[in-house]
């Protein structure tokens, strides 16, 4: 829960900071000289591509929470069976091994939606993002039925 209030609060700032700048950029297209439209139309640029990367963000997000959702009432979300340090984080042998166990389950089904969700945590787990968010795309495309690129 806190992850959602975190992540609102996040996106309404960042709104609200596109808004802001981009009033500037259109105060800057008003004043009419060639130099400061040209600016005014670089000042509006920047928001427009934030908001298309939070929209995005959002609708990943979303989507990946509804797999969560689904998984969870079939009672197929990957259990917790990490070992942790007296600090609290992960021990990196443990998600190691986990990831071994996602990854030989993911081999074995590839076109499962499932397994790409479970081998997305466990990338999340060992603390690799980018490769955690390519299999959980993988997941959603699998799972919506598109076609998926290797």
């Amino acid at each position: 829960m806190r992850a959602k209030i975190s992540y609102t609060v996040t996106a309404a700032v960042l709104v609200f900071y596109f808004v802001l700048v981009g009033s500037r950029g259109v105060m800057l297209i008003q004043s009419g000289t060639v130099l400061t439209v040209t600016f005014g139309v670089a000042v509006l640029i920047l928001p427009v591509i934030g908001l298309w990367f939070l929209w995005k963000n959002t609708q990943f997000v979303r989507k990946a929470n509804q797999l969560a959702a689904e998984l969870d009432a079939e009672g197929g979300l990957p259990v917790d069976e990490l070992k942790r340090t007296p600090g609290g984080r992960i021990d990196r042998d443990s998600a190691d091994e986990v990831f071994a166990k996602r990854k030989a389950e993911t081999e074995a089904a590839p076109d499962d939606w499932r397994s790409w969700f479970r081998l997305a945590v466990a990338y999340h787990d060992a603390r690799d993002t980018p490769r955690a968010r390519k299999a959980m795309q993988r997941a959603i495309a699998l799972h919506d039925g598109k076609a998926v690129q290797v």
